[in-house]
């Protein structure tokens, strides 16, 4: 059996399956790259995808998140707002390539083609076109095995109002991308699906994939109030909008072989609060511990 896993977008909120993954290695006593033959990320599951792949512990992505992030969404608070209504956007996507390429080490200039497990990241194109970054397989177009590796995870990460968009070269054209979550695709467990059935070698019988959430809070009845209330609103609902259809569209067309694990937050959290790192943890930490890594690879 080839396992799969997929984790969807949501910002900070990655520290919660960032947790369930240090679970995961901390049970099996190996990289999560050992136990996963394929793993796919949109926005910040894009971060962690490429970190799998490149072999990086989830501890030492964890405390990126923990430790790091404050280099990725600066400035804060008011003045953030400040910026985005002059420009358009909060924050600058160079200072998130940024401290990537301080993690990433040998991995730094890695293609899509040198990930030695099967790789997904999705982004949308400034023209509205989405775009599914994977390596060059025997059915596929090949068109994004020589992408850069954290060019992709940058441009998958470029949420709109909060990142500028990242240019990316494909195949000699300079394109911009944003956020994969932009095209509807925050979740990215159903195109996984068919670039491994359709455009590579993997079969739905030997094939299990582990769809990781980044937390979720029942939504409010009431509209948003105000221009700044409406932009975070309407960033969200990008992401939060497809995490459930694209999990039962796979369980619609590939009955069995998707697992979805997600978490309750205690409050809404914008992808971006850096005040909720502590409440994140001790969700990720509760989530962590609640999983049953060898009964999930099993």
């Amino acid at each position: 059996m080839k396992y799969v896993c997929s984790i969807k977008g949501g910002g900070i909120r990655g520290i919660i399956p960032c947790c369930v993954l240090a679970a995961l290695e901390k049970q099996t006593g190996k990289l999560a790259r050992e136990s996963f033959s394929y793993v796919a990320g949109t926005s910040t599951g894009s971060l962690l995808a490429a970190g799998i792949a490149a072999g990086i512990p989830a501890s030492q992505l964890l405390a990126v998140y923990t430790t790091r992030s404050k280099q990725v969404f600066s400035p804060a608070g008011l003045f953030a707002d400040a910026v985005m209504v002059s420009r358009g956007y909060k924050y600058e996507s160079i200072n998130l390539c940024a401290v990537l390429h301080d993690v990433f080490g040998a991995a730094v200039n890695w293609k899509m083609n040198d990930c030695p497990i099967g790789i997904l990241i999705s982004a949308t194109a400034a023209n509205d076109h989405n775009w599914f970054f994977v390596k060059d397989g025997p059915k596929n177009a090949k068109t994004t095995g020589t992408v850069g590796l954290l060019d992709a995870a940058t441009a998958s990460s470029a949420a709109p109002t909060f990142f500028d968009p990242w240019t990316v070269e494909v195949q000699g054209k300079k394109m911009a991308f944003f956020d994969g979550g932009a095209g509807g695709l925050a979740n990215p467990c159903y195109q996984t699906c068919v670039e491994m059935f359709q455009y590579d070698t993997f079969t739905p019988e030997e094939t299990r994939v582990v769809s990781l959430g980044t937390g979720y809070y029942p939504g409010s009845d009431m509209p948003p109030k105000g221009l700044l209330a409406t932009i975070e609103w309407a960033t969200d609902t990008l992401v939060d909008t497809s995490e459930d259809w694209m999990d039962k569209a796979v369980a619609r067309q590939w009955p069995g072989v998707a697992q979805k694990f997600d978490w309750l937050l205690p409050s809404g959290i914008a992808m971006d609060d850096l005040s909720a790192v502590s409440a994140l943890l001790s969700v990720g930490q509760t989530a962590a511990a609640s999983m049953d890594w060898e009964k999930v690879l099993s």
